[in-house]
């Protein structure tokens, strides 16, 4: 089955294979499809952002996309999308407003506590209204 609206997220804070993420969408991307790349930015508390003007706030935001742009080689097939949210539910939130028919998502090496799956892919397998391909 080839899917045509493929959401893949991409964390930079984990050994988590952007490469391999993108080859696997390619692979099950109908032609004419859609892959978009996202990255999540933990929303900052309060505390934290009532020092930064706008401005700054801005440019750290440009400056993630860009290091997105990156990760993903800088591909032209691959749209990227930086959203700021909790990442497992910002996913599955984009997932529905741009109609996913798939994610495709990296697990990192689990510890106990999450020994089958990540925590966040984890819950975009348990909640996703669509398909999910898991990488390990």
């Amino acid at each position: 089955m080839l899917y045509s609206n493929i959401i893949v997220p991409v964390a930079f804070d984990h050994d988590r294979d952007t490469g391999q993420a993108l080859e696997i969408a390619r692979a099950i991307c109908a032609e004419g499809g859609t892959i978009t790349a996202m990255h999540v930015v933990e929303a900052l508390p309060k505390y934290a952002t009532e020092y930064l003007t706008e401005t700054q706030i801005a440019q750290a935001h440009l400056d993630i996309e860009e290091s997105l742009k990156d990760a993903v080689g800088r591909a032209d097939d691959v749209q990227v999308l930086v959203v700021t949210g909790h990442s497992g539910r910002t996913i599955l939130e984009q997932a529905e407003k741009k109609h996913a028919d798939c994610i495709v998502i990296a697990s990192h090496r689990p510890g106990l506590q999450d020994y089958f799956l990540g925590s966040t892919a984890a819950r975009v397998v348990r909640h996703a209204q669509c398909a999910v391909h898991v990488i390990r």
